[in-house]
């Protein structure tokens, strides 16, 4: 499944029932590979409820992003921690606004074995995405 930013997000954006700037946005590291409780993304998604359906998957999640930004249309923040990971292997990340609850956007292809320490999520150069 290639990245992608959940529709139900989008609306709420346009409606302004979000505000990436003054929200509370955190970040989950989810299990898409071990059956058979997985996540697996769904554009229908919509709330934590929707993700937590799938309780085995989450494996960690960081503290609020610090530092966002939002300029020319991109979102940034600084590259969040997840705090002394153990667990499952992780291959996928869903940023999640815990102040509206929408999911935001789902992220693939983040391969990490937690090890009981800290794990960084590196934020790509260009931003978490683009509208």
């Amino acid at each position: 499944m290639a990245n992608a930013i959940y529709p139900k997000f989008k609306e709420a954006l346009l409606n302004g029932e979000i505000n990436l700037a003054t929200d509370n946005i955190v970040a989950y590291a989810v299990d898409l590979n071990d059956s058979p409780l997985t996540y697996a993304y769904d554009a229908s998604h919509v709330t934590l409820t929707d993700l937590e359906n799938s309780p085995t998957a989450i494996v960690a999640v960081t503290g609020n992003l610090a530092s966002k930004t939002i300029t020319d249309g991109v979102f940034d923040s600084a590259d969040p921690v997840l705090p002394s990971v153990t667990g499952d292997q992780f291959e996928g990340v869903v940023l999640y606004d815990s102040t509206s609850d929408n999911l935001i956007a789902f992220y693939d292809g983040l391969s990490q074995t937690p090890s009981g320490n800290n794990i960084t999520i590196n934020v790509n150069a260009s931003g978490w995405f683009a509208l």
